[in-house]
């Protein structure tokens, strides 16, 4: 039987019934209850009429429902699709469309837009939501599902080619779903301890590992779970027979409430998504006092997290290792920086992953030391592509010397002691905050605008979210232009995070001859993003 994570829940199960499993704003669970609970969950998704390989989209917030509802779908062999909570009606239907979602897990807050959504999407779709079902037309609640359900284990045979999809952006155009099979997810979370990269380990290997003593088993997800990096701290912290903690992150980030939770529940660990979140969460510490003594690790993975923050957040909290992880929903484990008192590291410079390599665009390897600028890949276990999409498939994982690689886009240099130096992303995709923004989506928004002829967006270094979304547009109205007004017209169009911060008007040509964008223009027109 090869590994299945559902087969690792149950077994999980028997093993630490009387242990803490979740912990969220609702209460804590034991392994026990949780056990009970995801598998009546599980039932009644598949009484609904779903079956295993359907689809099934989690539109939620951070809590015990996407925890609970993953595990349910692991069980039920139901493939998990993140679909980002901030995504806007036709946005959420493009996602639901190209994956061919057939269920729809949402918050009760969300509820409005999924109501928007074209008629002939909601008849194709069964919807639970996590809230009474009054007023949400043939919705059924999550909390019905668990009460009316049995509580067995499911009588069911996984499989280690059992999917799940993790939604990116990736480097170009529309939100993609990354198609990891079960057994290769677990093995590229686990590659050094169950070994070679044959396809015949079974769920014993992560059984096994649970007698081994673990330097963190209690960690704060803090970062979102609809990004690949929240999910998968979820994954591996249960496969470890360990203890998930998670808050409602609906609202703004609220470091003081996050450093409260690790002092209550004696976090051992703290997941957040780069300087974003650890500003205010240093802010935090400096106007305040918490018991941070449990905390052992703050991970972090997504967007930059810079020197000098790590370095005060050591002031404060002495005993921890800061663990900033280079990867994507693609390839896992590009690159990785550990700093702790008694070290330093700069920012963007990472040691190079196992099985990672450096490419020229020629496809030969690039010589460490040689300065010479090149493509991050990795080799070993890797999704099976991008759903519904061999051409991105193609250009994303391609085979060099008999050996398959997976190309996620980011560039750098390597060192001859094989330090990587980020240099960015091959593509002009922004990454602001943790969150992937495609500059043709936004023009093409910005387009819209009766008063805007053209658009031309991009990111630029921004000290708070990495980069930040910086708009040029070509102004022809009639009435003075007024950034403001262009901003409301987007919130229509666009989530929040897609808006741009900026947005400045220019008479130059924003083209080249060719009629291509001239972004090298634009940007040094407009070289600040503050």
């Amino acid at each position: 039987m090869a590994i299945n994570f559902g087969d690792v829940l149950d077994r999980i199960g028997e093993r630490r019934r009387d242990e803490l499993a979740l912990t969220s704003d609702t209460g804590s669970l034991s392994w026990a209850d949780f056990t009970s609970r995801t598998n009546a969950l599980a039932h009644g998704l598949l009484a609904q009429g779903l079956k295993a390989g359907d689809k099934v989209g989690f539109y939620l917030f951070n809590g015990a429902d996407y925890v609970e509802t993953l595990a349910a779908c692991l069980k039920a062999r139901l493939v998990h699709v993140n679909i980002n909570f901030r995504y806007l009606p036709n946005e959420l239907d493009y996602v639901l469309n190209d994956v061919e979602v057939s269920a729809l897990v949402f918050d009760h807050r969300l509820a409005d837009r999924v109501e928007q959504l074209p008629e002939q999407t909601r008849a194709r779709i069964l919807r639970f939501t996590n809230s009474d079902v009054s007023g949400n037309g043939d919705c059924v609640s999550l909390s019905e599902l668990r009460e009316n359900h049995e509580t067995s284990l499911l009588d069911t045979e996984r499989r280690g080619d059992d999917f799940i999809f993790i939604c990116t952006g990736g480097t170009t155009g529309q939100p993609k779903a990354v198609m990891w099979e079960q057994a290769d997810l677990a093995r590229a979370l686990f590659r050094e301890t169950l070994g070679s990269e044959s396809r015949d380990h079974t769920d014993v290997d992560l059984i096994a590992r649970l007698d081994e003593p673990k330097a963190y088993t209690s960690p704060l997800i803090a970062s979102p779970l609809m990004h690949g990096a929240g999910l998968l701290a979820v994954l591996t912290t249960f496969a470890n027979g360990g203890h998930v903690i998670v808050t409602d992150n609906n609202g703004p980030f609220d470091a003081r409430h996050h450093w409260r939770l690790v002092e209550r529940h004696k976090a051992d660990a703290l997941a957040i998504v780069g300087d974003a979140f650890a500003k205010p969460l240093l802010q935090a510490l400096e106007q305040g006092h918490f018991n941070l003594e449990s905390l052992r690790l703050i991970g972090s993975s997504g967007v930059m997290w810079s020197r000098p923050v790590k370095q005060k957040f050591l002031e404060y909290i002495p005993q921890v290792k800061l663990f900033d992880s280079l990867g994507s929903s693609e390839a896992m484990g590009l690159g990785v920086s550990m700093m702790d008192k008694d070290g330093s590291t700069q920012t963007a410079r990472f040691t190079l992953g196992v099985s990672c390599a450096v490419f020229g665009e020629d496809n030969q390897p690039v010589l460490p030391g040689s300065g010479k600028p090149g493509f991050l890949a990795r080799s070993g276990p890797m999704p099976r592509g991008y759903y519904n999409d061999p051409d991105k498939t193609a250009r994303t994982f391609r085979e060099i010397d008999g050996v398959r690689y997976c190309f996620p886009g980011d560039m750098c240099t390597v060192d001859a002691d094989l330090t990587i130096n980020l240099l960015g992303r091959g593509s002009s995709c922004i990454n602001t905050g943790g969150e992937k923004v495609f500059p043709e989506e936004v023009e093409e928004a910005l387009k819209l605008h009766p008063d805007v002829s053209d658009a031309l967006v991009f990111g630029l270094d921004d000290p708070n979210w990495g980069q930040s979304v910086t708009a040029v547009v070509l102004w022809t109205g009639d009435v003075q232009f007024d950034v403001e007004v262009l901003r409301t017209f987007l919130r229509d169009h666009l989530a929040p995070y897609k808006i741009p911060k900026r947005i400045h008007a220019t008479d130059q040509a924003m083209r080249k001859a060719n009629g291509k964008a001239d972004y090298a223009g634009m940007k040094a027109l407009f070289p600040r993003a503050a």
